[in-house]
């Protein structure tokens, strides 16, 4: 819907820049809102009635949807020129003037849905999400394995344990990865993931869940939370030789689901010795998981999600929001 506002709008001001022989800014400000007067009723009459005639339209096929929306947009047009003040109405010459520039502004904006959507085809889109993922794995599973091999020789049962736990990782991580899954999932994930670093960092790492049960049931790529954890953990408690907190809240709003990641910031960190040489030398870039993370909401959500961070006051904050889809486990695996 904002991109149709955006690109009717557009459409508008550059006809009435064309147009308009007003020299002044104040003139084509104002043949803009003569036009505007017209053209805003027909655009938002539009899209109320087409949101709800959406599973109308579908079964139909495109070429006779495209057909069903001209027409409704020559009625809108139609109706609009009726219900305006009596100097205003359209003979038929400026009725059909009307029609003709209704079908170019719909023909140009089905058009650019057209070229969007092969654009963001399901191949290309599976593709893309693929390659995203695969980019996730090897630092994720690379922190796990150095987790456990920091255990084995002191402390041999809890590294038995937290084999056990990267084991169920595994097995996450080599199942098909391109459907949505519960957000339940995603915590369950991060908390076995925890476990494992918690052996590894000991009292130095705190976690805190703020949890609301509402939201757990909504559909979510994999592996989003995951990554932003693990930041959290590489970032702000590894570093630093004192304890520190990470705090992940989950609540929904209405038709949102807000996450929130809050960790300590580090401007200088000074690397405690045993926890460096347990970690390695090798550490992914923060930017790198965030910029991973939102890339893959905005292919699966589009401009419904997004994803903030701020650092402030001596912390870190992570901030996704994404819309509350419940999911609904189908035969494809597939959650809407």
């Amino acid at each position: 819907m904002l991109r149709v506002i955006l690109l009717v709008n557009g459409m508008l001001a550059a006809a009435v820049l064309v147009q308009s022989r007003a020299a002044s800014l104040n003139g084509l400000l104002q043949a803009f809102l003569a036009a505007a007067a017209i053209v805003e009723p027909v655009l938002i009459a539009s899209l109320a009635l087409l949101c709800p005639l959406r599973r109308t339209l579908r079964p139909l096929g495109y070429a006779a949807g495209v057909v069903a929306i001209a027409l409704l947009e020559l009625c809108l047009v139609t109706g609009m020129r009726w219900v305006l003040p009596g100097e205003t109405r359209a003979g038929l010459d400026a009725l059909l003037r009307d029609y003709l520039a209704a079908a170019a502004v719909t023909g140009v904006v089905l058009y650019y849905f057209n070229l969007r959507e092969r654009a963001f085809s399901p191949a290309l889109a599976e593709a893309r999400l693929a390659a995203l993922q695969a980019r996730i794995r090897p630092h994720f599973l690379f922190h796990s394995l150095t987790a456990v091999l920091s255990l084995i020789r002191s402390e041999p049962r809890r590294a038995e344990a937290a084999l056990e736990d990267l084991a169920d990782l595994f097995r996450v991580l080599l199942r098909e990865q391109r459907q949505l899954v519960p957000l339940e999932d995603e915590i369950e994930i991060c908390r076995r993931y925890l476990d494992i670093e918690a052996l590894r960092l000991g009292d130095r790492l705190k976690i805190v869940w703020n949890i609301d049960a509402a939201a757990t049931d909504t559909a979510m790529p994999p592996l989003i939370l995951q990554p932003l954890v693990e930041n959290a953990v590489h970032h702000g408690i590894e570093p630093a030789a004192a304890s520190g907190e990470v705090a992940i809240r989950i609540a929904r709003n209405g038709g949102e689901v807000e996450i929130e990641i809050v960790n300590p910031k580090i401007d200088d960190p000074e690397p405690d010795p045993h926890a460096a040489r347990a970690a390695g030398s090798a550490r992914p870039r923060n930017h790198m998981a965030l910029d991973n993370v939102r890339e893959r909401l905005a292919l699966h959500f589009d401009v419904e999600a997004r994803l903030e961070t701020v650092a402030s006051g001596g912390q870190y904050r992570v901030t996704i929001v994404v819309p509350y889809r419940r999911y609904v486990e189908r035969a494809t695996g597939e959650g809407r």
